[in-house]
């Protein structure tokens, strides 16, 4: 039995997220998995890539084949260096955590608000008019 190191699929239609799983080469692509060693997800910026490292180095030696894009996250994270006895790369980057973000009293703490609208009403404009031009008239 060929064993084959590949991506499952999952996720919704325009968000991906794979799992990195140990399967038979002739079951489909999100078929029955032999063991799951992985995650990855590339939409996130920077992309999330966690391999169990000791699996990976099991199943590569007991003659597991990585797919294309499984051997390319192998190389990023330094596990197919290790197997082959070469140099590790140099190490991912982190995503930075984010700032957190102004509360509301930071902005325009010296700013006293009146309470009032500025503009006049126009209802109240059209009827002081009115009563104007009725006054006027009678007179």
């Amino acid at each position: 039995m060929a064993v084959k190191i590949k991506l499952k699929r999952l996720g919704k239609i325009r968000s991906p997220h794979y799992r990195i799983v140990v399967a038979d080469s002739r079951t489909r692509r999100d078929g029955r998995a032999i063991e799951e060693i992985g995650k990855y997800h590339p939409t996130y910026n920077p992309s999330v890539m966690e391999v169990d490292a000791d699996r990976v180095a099991y199943w590569l030696g007991v003659g597991a084949q990585p797919t294309e894009p499984v051997l390319a996250i192998l190389k990023k994270t330094g596990d197919w260096q290790k197997f082959k006895g070469e140099p590790a790369p140099a190490p991912l980057l982190v995503a930075a955590p984010k700032p957190a973000r102004p509360t509301f009293e930071a902005f325009g703490v010296e700013d006293e608000g009146k309470g009032e609208a500025i503009t006049q009403k126009k209802k109240a404009e059209k009827k002081d008019e009115a009563a104007a031009e009725s006054a006027s008239t009678e007179a």
